[in-house]
This record gives structure tokens, sequence and C-alpha cells, in this order.
């Protein structure tokens, strides 16, 4: 797989430790970046990651703030994003066999190393069960065409 990834400023570091576990797994890092640690407007980082995603050019994507909440924010204004904001393994194990999330964002402030590393490979090793799951993703997807529909 070909993940994008990225983060502001506040999730540089952590941003590094999502690649690891990437390319730990034998998948390819897009990285979008920031690159540098001066303030930057996370907006701008979600929909360089989120419009990879949205048009096959990368399989998923994985963005960082100090949060993760702005990031989650931005990424679901992006057609055909499912981003799901997790802060523990369960919920993003969750967020793929479920939601089948094709984003995951995570606080860069509140993780360390080893646990950043855990969720990364946990939501990238959880398969999507589909079944009654692929109902509830479908009604998502129809209210995200109902939205963009002119009234």
């Amino acid at each position: 797989m070909k993940i994008s990834i990225g983060s502001d400023h506040r999730g540089l570091v952590q941003r590094k430790f999502a690649a690891q576990a990437i390319e730990a797994l034998g998948h390819d890092v897009d990285d979008q970046g920031t690159f540098t640690d001066e303030a930057c407007d996370y907006p701008d980082i979600a929909e360089l990651v989120c419009d990879q995603v949205a048009k096959g050019q990368s399989d998923r994507g994985i963005l960082v703030c100090g949060t993760g909440i702005g990031m989650s924010i931005a990424a679901n204004k992006i057609d055909g994003i499912r981003a799901a904001l997790c802060c523990d393994i369960p919920s993003a194990k969750l967020s793929r066999q479920h939601n089948n999330a094709n984003v995951l964002c995570l606080p860069g402030d509140h993780l360390d190393e080893i646990q950043f590393k855990a969720m990364v490979t946990a939501w990238l090793t959880t398969e999507f069960e589909g079944g009654r799951h692929q109902r509830r993703v479908d009604k998502m997807m129809q209210l995200e065409a109902k939205a963009n529909t002119p009234t």
C-alpha cells in the first residue's frame, strides 16, 4: 500500500513515528509535510493528504496535529474521505472494521512513540468487515452526496 502522511508543526516528530511504522510493514510512505517546526495551518496539510487518498493516488492517509481534532474536521470536508480521530488501539481498529476509515487522525500531544506506532500498525493491519457495516458506510457516503447536491 501507499500511505500519504502529513502533520502540522505540532505533529512533526510523531509523523516520523508513523513513517517508521508504515515502512516496517513494508508499505510506501508519501510524506506531504510539514517539514519544519514553524507554525503552519493544518487544513492545508489535510487537503494535501486527503486529495491523494480521494484521487486514488494513495491507498490511505494519516494526519497528525496537537489534538487530532482540527485535522479530522478538515479531512472530513473532502469528498470521499472517512477520517477517524482515534486515541487508542481499539478505536483505531474499529474505525477500520466498522467504518472503513481511509484516513487516521492522531493527537500528537497525547501519545508516546510506542503508542503511536502501535496505533498506526493496528489501523493498517485491520481489515474492513463489510456486511452490515457496508450498509452504514454507504449511508454515510449518501449523506456526503446529498450535502453536495444543489438545492
